[in-house]
């Protein structure tokens, strides 16, 4: 059976309780909130102005999100990605640039990240019962995973950025892009914002923010991270937003047992196995959101260790959430999270 773990990391805007179903107002606090990609989203706008219209922000954000959706699903069978998933061929397939220019943007992260990061993972993840299919009863063993590596390897991708195509060099090989979709979801929002004339705000996507501007008061937009655990009261930091993004990738959320084996959703591309490491979660600053999204996962899968070296190595501004030997939990930030933690 799927276990439920009782520890994860929740966003919210610290100075707002309660959000409703649709579109609220409050001392200028415009609040759009949706589904897309199998998830909410939420769009915070701080204007005075009384030409802003919900109703026309929240088309522009929903015909957007649609676009992305019908380009990058794996999920919608009509969807850029998923025909492309299905053309059996290493003939250069043409993608819409936006689609295009994402992949070149993940396989840079896997590049840079050695594999730990890798859009080609579909294969482990599900033969791990993370994709469509419910957890095998028996679980894959070495040869199995072996025959499936065959299949995974961003570098099996040719991107051709000029001629807007991408090019398996194997057949069989397909691309999931949800490790890096939200993020750039989040990015493409904020640029609609910002085309309606709009300054501050604040957008999400499961659980994904970019902030840009101030919230309200005239100050930067304060969220916080939120960390219960088992046993232990929640610890909360909050963190001031202006002009950038964070995002998070935790092993936390989504797992199972198996003979008293806790089998984690998060696969390491490199092995085909699921992470056993002690690093819970990873918050990820950036101005681009994109990049906090992928640039997470890549340290989730990397570990406490690995990934804050890679972290360190690369500049990366990183919060890392880590069960120490007595099951205490151990914040570890790197030297660019340099704001105070609340």
């Amino acid at each position: 059976m799927r276990g439920m773990l009782f520890s994860w990391i929740v966003f919210v805007v610290a100075s707002c309780a309660g959000l409703s179903p649709d579109v609220d107002e409050h001392n200028n606090l415009h609040t759009i909130i949706g589904e897309t990609m199998g998830t909410t989203y939420t769009v915070k706008v701080v204007s005075a102005d009384d030409t802003f219209d919900p109703a026309r922000t929240r088309l522009a954000i929903e015909t957007r999100l649609d676009q992305i959706n019908s380009r990058m699903s794996h999920y919608l069978v009509d969807s850029e990605v998923a025909t492309f998933n299905r053309s059996f061929t290493t003939e250069p397939f043409s993608l819409a640039s936006e689609t295009v220019d994402l992949i070149a943007t993940a396989n840079e992260i896997s590049r840079v990240s050695n594999g730990a990061f890798d859009i080609t993972v579909g294969p482990f993840v599900n033969a791990w019962g993370f994709g469509p299919k419910d957890p095998p009863e028996i679980l894959p063993g070495s040869k199995a995973l072996e025959e499936l590596s065959a299949f995974v390897g961003y570098d099996l991708l040719v991107v051709d950025r000029g001629a807007s195509t991408v090019q398996k060099r194997r057949k069989e090989l397909s691309v999931d892009l949800s490790a890096i979709a939200k993020g750039h979801a989040v990015d493409a929002v904020a640029a609609i914002l910002g085309e309606l004339g709009l300054s501050d705000y604040l957008v999400e996507i499961g659980g994904e923010l970019r902030a840009n501007g101030n919230g309200q008061q005239g100050r930067p937009w304060r969220v916080a991270i939120e960390w219960p655990d088992a046993g232990q009261a929640s610890k909360t930091r909050i963190i001031e937003l202006r002009d950038q993004s964070i995002a998070t990738s935790g092993e936390y959320r989504n797992y199972y047992e198996r003979d008293g084996v806790r089998v984690s959703h998060t696969i390491d591309p490199r092995t085909g196995r699921p992470v056993s490491h002690e690093l819970l979660a990873v918050s990820v600053l950036a101005q681009y959101c994109a990049l906090a999204d992928a640039r997470a996962t890549a340290l989730e899968v990397l570990g406490p260790a690995a990934g804050y070296a890679l972290a360190i190595e690369q500049g990366w501004v990183a919060l890392f959430l880590i069960r120490g030997e007595d099951g205490r939990l151990v914040e570890r930030a790197t030297p660019a999270f340099n704001q105070p933690l609340e």
